[in-house]
């Protein structure tokens, strides 16, 4: 069975840092996009970042300059760091990857579980 493990996120203050990781677990031969996505109490879910296998990678305009994504596409990885945090930027963070090639057939997409960010002082 393949899943998604996140790692990282909590509490921190106005202006500093965190490191999300999530590591795709399993049978898996390629994905071709890993990423980010957010959602805030009341809001709907939203894309952060994202990492295609080609090397391309998409930012929100709300995150370019302050958050960097990279992946490890040998060990099914993909890191967030997240600089210069904000209070808007309290949100549940979730792992996404798309277009999964796995030794049992492709999969279309899945969710990590969720990890809480809060950016308070």
């Amino acid at each position: 069975q393949v899943q998604l493990v996140e790692s990282g996120g909590g509490l921190v203050q106005p202006g500093g840092s965190l490191r999300l990781s999530c590591a795709a677990s399993g049978s898996i031969f390629s994905i071709s996009t890993m990423g980010w996505y957010r959602q805030a109490p009341g809001k709907q879910r939203e894309l952060v970042a994202a990492f295609e296998s080609t090397g391309f990678t998409n930012y929100a305009e709300f995150v370019k300059g302050r958050f960097t994504i990279t992946r490890d596409n040998a060990k099914n990885t993909v890191t967030l760091q997240m600089n210069s945090l904000k209070p808007e930027d309290t949100a549940v963070y979730y792992c996404n990857a798309a277009g999964l090639y796995l030794r049992t057939g492709w999969v279309d997409e899945l969710w990590g579980q969720g990890t809480q960010v809060t950016v308070s002082s």
